[in-house]
């Protein structure tokens, strides 16, 4: 509870061959022994992520990744597996040496400039390997960044530190706040917040704690009730709340409680414009009034809680959604960081509110879903929207007035 979430830190994923010496630059960089180190190739098999603290960096997540020159069966699938690290990280160290340096390593910077993402260029193992004048001059030459050290002497890693660092801190994760644009200094924010039976005793779940947190920083006053008490607060508060902030899951009787002239929105939207595309997602909801007997919806949840009985998103959306379209449609749930299925068999995306995951891996989700063409919209705005009240609860955002 006292650590940034993962989902807001700076993440970076290293990337090379086998033996290239990824995790010992990890464990040189970082100033900690955070992964194994063999000199037998391919001792990192799946994506390792660590949460740790880069000096002039502060709180990252880094991704020590497989070899992207691994074979066979099982080695296509930790290649496969490498490359979804990609699309979620916001900077790329990219790991290699003089006399490897080749085709695989410009695959990796093509995959890098066709993203936008800013990455570096490592030559490693410097101690036991002559310069290659030329292929520094050829990097330079396309203002590729670069830079040659030794992860094992720790020869130059300071000064590779530092420009990962200068690099990196020109970079935003995420936005600055999650809703201090909506609200004023001084202002009461109400929470109307339902005991999530997935939340461990005496806490509340991820997004409450973080709009809570956010509230203070924007000195404006929080006031937290469960739905029952809703009414009774905006009785005795003796002003006007700035706006009013409930779950997804009971939108529809704190919409029925709250008068129109107060501004009204729920969790699950106001991070689903924190983490990605708040517009495109209001546009993929529209989706819902074409679905047809037969079509597979995917419940994209960005972590794996233990699910429950009355699970949001495997059981309340399934059975809303059926209901308000009146089709026997069909639903596949993909849990956890990483989306390795084919999109093309669904005629609709569901995410959750991303709070585990950065803002980056949720645009490249929704990137995902719009090259193939495919809707793809959020909990908050589907709930709302087939409980008839997506107006209201979308009025507070500018940048979305006019779509429904």
């Amino acid at each position: 509870m006292n650590e940034t979430p993962s989902g807001n830190r700076l993440q970076i994923g290293i990337f090379g061959r086998r033996n290239a010496g990824k995790s010992s630059f990890i464990n040189a960089l970082t100033g900690q022994n955070i992964a194994i180190v063999s000199d037998t190739p391919g001792t990192t098999t799946d994506p390792v992520s660590k949460a740790v603290e880069i000096r002039g960096l502060g709180p990252v997540l880094v991704y020590d990744t497989a070899g992207l020159d691994d074979s066979g069966e099982l080695g296509e699938k930790r290649v496969a597996r490498s490359r979804e690290v990609l699309k979620k990280v916001n900077f790329g160290v990219i790991i290699t040496t003089y006399s490897t340096c080749g085709k695989l390593e410009e695959d990796i910077i093509n995959e890098f400039n066709a993203s936008g993402k800013q990455f570096i260029v490592l030559f490693n193992k410097i101690d036991i390997e002559a310069k290659d004048e030329e292929k520094e001059k050829s990097f330079k030459e396309r203002q590729i960044n670069t830079f040659s050290l030794s992860s094992t002497t720790g020869l130059n890693i300071d000064e590779t530190r530092q420009k990962i660092v200068e690099l990196c801190s020109k970079i935003t994760v995420e936005n600055s706040t999650i809703l201090g644009d909506l609200i004023g200094q001084g202002k009461v924010v109400v929470l109307v917040v339902p005991i999530d039976l997935g939340a461990p005793k005496g806490r509340l779940i991820l997004p409450q704690v973080q709009v809570i947190r956010d509230i203070l920083d924007n000195d404006a006053i929080a006031v937290t009730v469960k739905e029952r008490e809703l009414q009774y607060t905006l009785k005795t508060l003796g002003q006007k709340p700035d706006l009013i902030v409930c779950d997804s899951q009971v939108v529809l009787k704190v919409a029925g409680d709250v008068a129109e002239g107060i501004k009204l929105t729920t969790f699950s939207i106001l991070f689903s414009r924190l983490k990605g595309d708040l517009a495109e997602l209001v546009r993929g909801v529209k989706a819902v009034d074409n679905l047809k007997n037969g079509d597979k919806v995917l419940i994209m949840e960005a972590c794996t809680h233990h699910a429950q009985a009355d699970d949001i998103g495997r059981v309340k959306i399934p059975r809303w959604l059926r209901q308000y379209t009146g089709k026997n449609l069909e639903f596949e749930t993909n849990a956890g960081p990483y989306v390795s299925r084919d999109l093309s068999k669904y005629k609709l995306i569901v995410a959750c509110g991303g709070c585990m995951i950065n803002r980056q891996e949720m645009l490249s989700r929704m990137k995902d879903s719009a090259d193939l063409n495919i809707p793809i919209t959020n909990y908050g705005v589907l709930i709302s929207y087939v409980q008839g009240v997506a107006n209201r609860v979308l009025a507070p955002f500018a940048e979305v007035q006019g779509i429904l």
